[in-house]
Order: C-alpha cells, then structure tokens, then sequence
C-alpha cells in the first residue's frame, strides 16, 4: 500500500534541514505548522503582495527574498498591513524568508494572525531554493512497504521475493556470507524519486538485523561488520522464489522479459524455482551478474537465440540448394 506524499511545515522542521545546509528558524505562525506541504518545487514571486495572485500554486513554499523584503520596506505601514493580510490568506503552506533579512514587524503579526508559518534562513536565495527543493522532494517522494528482502549483489539491488518459509533470508545469509550486503531483511520501505527510480531501506527498528529460523534474530552488522550491510540501494531486479513443480512450466532460456511493477515502475523480475539441491544464493548470484551484462547491452539469451535462427536459416538454405541440384 502506497502512501499519500505530504510532509507538514512540523515536519520539515523535525527533519533536521540543517544537516543538508539550510537552518531553518521559526518567527511566526506557530499555530499553523500541521499546514500540509504537498509539492517540492518552490514559488517566489512578488507579485502575490502586489495582488497577483494567478501564479500561485497552492501547496508550495512561497520564498520572500530581498527585493520581497525591501518592497515592504517601501511601503507605508497601513499599505503594508492591507498587501501582507490579502497575500497570507492565499493557499499556500509557510513562508521562508531568506538571504537572513529581518522582516518587517507587521510580517510577523499578519503571519501569527493568518495562522500561517514564518520561517527564516541565512542562506542566500538561489541556494536555499535548490536545497530545500531537494529536501523536499526526497520527503515527498512516493513511498510503499513490501514484505521482502533487499540486497545489494555485485553493485545491483535485488528485491528478493517469496512466500514466507521458502528461504529467502537463508538465501540472503549466504549472500552475504560470499561478501555482499544486506539492506533490509522481512519488511523493505521503497520511495520512488525523480526518473522513477525506486529506492529501498529498512526502518530503524529492523536496520541490520535478520530473522533466520532456528536462529532467531541475529545484528549482521556486529557479525559480520560493517562492510556487510548498506543504508539503502537502488531497486533494479526483483527475483521471486517459488516452490518447484513439475506440471509448472519454467522459462528454460531466458528470453522471457516478466517485469514487477512498484510505485507504477516496471521492474525487470525473474521465477527462480525452489527445490532440495539447488544452491539458490549461486542463481541469485549468476542473475546480478548476468544482469550487469545486459544492462551493457549483452545479452546472452537474445544472442544465443539470434545464433540458432541463423544456424536454421542456413540449414533450411542449403537444402534447398541441395534440391535445386
């Protein structure tokens, strides 16, 4: 089940926007921060306190910077009254003033008024845009939970997928025990980025840890260090484990191309069967490199096909040579 991207004017304050460069402090508007920020793409415009409002978009940060700040300034204090109390009742979820002015006092009262959140920064314009926009868009990227395991082989992330008890931790164990990384065991959070790109982590009560029957849970990290595991990882092959059956028929050379899809991304997805004997982490293995080779534009299944067409195509030329003769 996905889940409606949205992040408060609370928060984005909660999440630490200064670890990314951009302090954020409150001046006003404390009764408005459960206002819903829906987009990350930012508006600054000016004109919202000159009365044009068409431009607007709601759900947006709107950014008063310098030239914002000294029309104020410019104004008379009634005339600035009238400009701030039609301009705070647009839709709109905070303001952020950057660049480290000081805002006029009558910013400060309309804003506490209009309930709406004031915010400051001493970071210049350009830069406070570019970076609350990528804090943003990381907050409001689209976002799911998928009962699987995640791990990074050889450089790709695998989804790996299965009914519960067909040993698909076991399988990721021995991964990681041949030197790959485990990211997340039983439950994987998935957000889907820019260029759709999904990616996958484990929430911080599960980070590191694994379920193995008949050990119960165990901290790959102490066990194993801390090469063999990673915060998070691109999602670019989903392997689904299924119990082997006999009736069932199983793509034997590969030029069946299934996909996965998450978050409406088609994801390239393979069956791998099941069954006593069968080294499952060895296949899994195989597929991250096999995988590798295609996205360099090898395929081995393709061209072993395009090799036989050929091979029957001159079979088929020849006897008809011979008959002709």
């Amino acid at each position: 089940m996905s889940l409606p991207p949205g992040v408060t004017v609370a928060g984005l304050l909660s999440s630490r926007p200064e670890a990314f460069g951009l302090p954020l402090e409150l001046l006003a508007g404390v009764n408005g921060l459960d206002r819903l920020i829906t987009s990350p793409h930012i508006q600054k415009t000016g004109l919202a306190l000159a009365g044009f409002h068409e431009y607007l978009k709601p759900g947006r940060v709107l950014i008063f910077g310098e030239s914002e700040i000294r029309y104020l300034e410019s104004l008379e204090s009634a005339a600035r009254c009238t400009s701030l109390r039609l301009a705070l009742t647009l839709d709109f979820p905070c303001v952020l003033i950057t660049g480290g002015f000081t805002p006029p006092i009558e910013l400060l009262t309309e804003a506490a008024l209009a309930r709406v959140p004031l915010l400051k920064t001493n970071v210049a314009t350009p830069t406070a845009i570019a970076k609350l926009s990528s804090i943003l868009e990381d907050s409001l990227a689209e976002r799911t939970m998928i009962h699987a395991v995640l791990m990074d082989v050889l450089g790709v992330g695998i989804l790996l997928l299965g009914k519960s008890g067909i040993g698909k931790s076991e399988a990721a164990l021995d991964l990681i025990m041949r030197g790959h990384r485990l990211v997340a065991d039983d439950l994987v959070e998935v957000r889907r980025t820019s260029g759709d790109v999904l990616v996958g982590w484990a929430s911080e009560l599960i980070k590191h840890h694994m379920e193995v029957r008949g050990l119960g849970i165990i901290n790959i990290k102490d066990m194993f260090g801390v090469a063999a595991v990673r915060d998070d990882k691109k999602i670019e092959l989903v392997i689904e484990l299924v119990r082997w059956d006999q009736a069932e028929a199983h793509d034997r050379l590969g030029l069946d191309e299934m996909v996965y899809p998450i978050l409406d991304v088609p994801t390239p997805l393979l069956r791998i069967p099941v069954s006593p004997g069968r080294n499952v982490s060895s296949l899994i293995e195989v597929a991250a490199r096999n995988r590798l080779l295609q996205v360099r534009g090898h395929h081995s299944a393709r061209e072993f096909q395009e090799r036989l067409d050929r091979a029957l195509a001159d079979a088929r030329d020849h006897r008809w040579r011979d008959d002709v003769e």
